[in-house]
C-alpha cells in the first residue's frame, strides 16, 4: 500500500463507515438517503476509474487502421503524381499542386491529432459525467444544513413563524449533524481527486479543482456553525459551574 496516491477502495470504505454512523444516529432521515446516494456514486466511480486506467487496445487498433489507410491513399496519390511527366506540368499547375498538397497535409495532420487524442477524449467525457454528479450532490448536502441554525439555540425565546422549519435537534445532535455534512463534502472532494489522479487531463483537472473549491467553501460555512455551537456549549458549562458555586458562596456569607 502506498501513501502517495488516493485509493478508491479505501475511500469507499471510509464512506461506508460514515454511512453506518449516520444511520446509527439519524436513522430514517433524509441525510441517510443522501449518504446512500453518495455511496452509489462512489461505487460507480470505482468502476469508471478502473475503466479509465485500462488501455483500450480496440480503440487504438481502430486508430492505427485508419492511419494505415490514410497513408496508403497518400502513397497512391504521390505515385500517380510521379507518373506525370514534368514537361506536361506548367508553372500554374505546379503551384496548384503545391497548394493542394499543403492543404492535404494540414487536413491529415488535424485528422491524426483527432485520432491520437480520441481515447483521452472518450475517457474525459466519462470522467466529466461523474464529476457533474459529484458537483450536484455537493449542493444537495449543502441544502440539508441550511436550516440547521445555531442562532435559534442562542435565542430560544424567538417566536417561530408558520413556515419556520422544525428544530428538534439538541446542540450535541446538531453538532454531529453538521459534522457529518462536512465529512461528506470532504469525501466528495476525494472522489473527484481520484479522477484527476487517474486522468491528468487539463479539462478534468480543472473540473476537479472547481469541485474541491466548492466543497471547501461549503465546509467552511458548516464549521462556522460548529464553532458557534462550541461557544454555546462552553457558555452553558460556565453558567452551570457558576450556579453550582453560588450556594457555597451564599453559605460562606451567612457564616460570616
Amino acid at each position: 500500500m502506498t501513501y502517495r496516491q488516493l485509493d478508491a477502495g479505501q475511500t469507499i470504505e471510509t464512506l461506508e463507515t460514515l454511512k453506518k454512523r449516520i444511520r446509527e444516529r439519524f436513522e430514517g432521515t433524509s441525510l441517510e438517503r443522501v449518504v446512500d446516494e453518495l455511496r452509489d456514486i462512489a461505487k460507480e466511480s470505482q468502476e469508471k476509474i478502473a475503466w479509465i486506467d485500462r488501455p483500450h487496445f480496440g480503440l487504438r487498433l481502430a486508430v492505427v487502421a485508419v492511419l494505415v489507410i490514410a497513408l496508403a491513399i497518400i502513397g497512391f496519390g504521390v505515385n500517380e503524381l510521379m507518373k506525370t511527366r514534368s514537361d506536361e506540368v506548367g508553372v500554374t499547375d505546379t503551384i496548384s499542386l503545391i497548394e493542394s498538397a499543403t492543404n492535404e497535409i494540414i487536413l491529415v495532420g488535424a485528422a491524426l491529432l483527432f485520432l491520437f487524442s480520441l481515447e483521452v477524449r472518450v475517457k474525459r467525457t466519462r470522467a466529466l459525467q461523474v464529476l457533474h454528479d459529484l458537483r450536484a450532490i455537493s449542493h444537495v448536502i449543502d441544502m440539508h444544513q441550511l436550516t440547521k441554525d445555531p442562532s435559534q439555540i442562542m435565542n430560544p425565546a424567538a417566536t417561530p413563524t408558520k413556515s419556520s422549519p422544525k428544530r428538534v435537534l439538541t446542540p450535541f445532535q446538531l453538532t454531529r449533524y453538521l459534522d457529518y455534512c462536512s465529512e461528506m463534502l470532504s469525501l466528495v472532494g476525494k472522489l473527484a481527486a481520484l479522477y484527476a489522479q487517474s486522468l491528468p487531463d487539463p479539462v478534468v483537472v480543472a473540473a476537479v479543482n472547481d469541485i474541491e473549491t466548492l466543497t471547501n467553501g461549503l465546509s467552511r460555512k458548516i464549521w462556522q456553525k460548529i464553532v458557534m455551537l462550541d461557544d454555546i456549549a462552553r457558555a452553558i458549562k460556565t453558567s452551570q459551574k457558576t450556579s453550582e458555586q453560588d450556594p457555597a458562596t451564599s453559605q460562606q456569607s451567612s457564616d460570616v
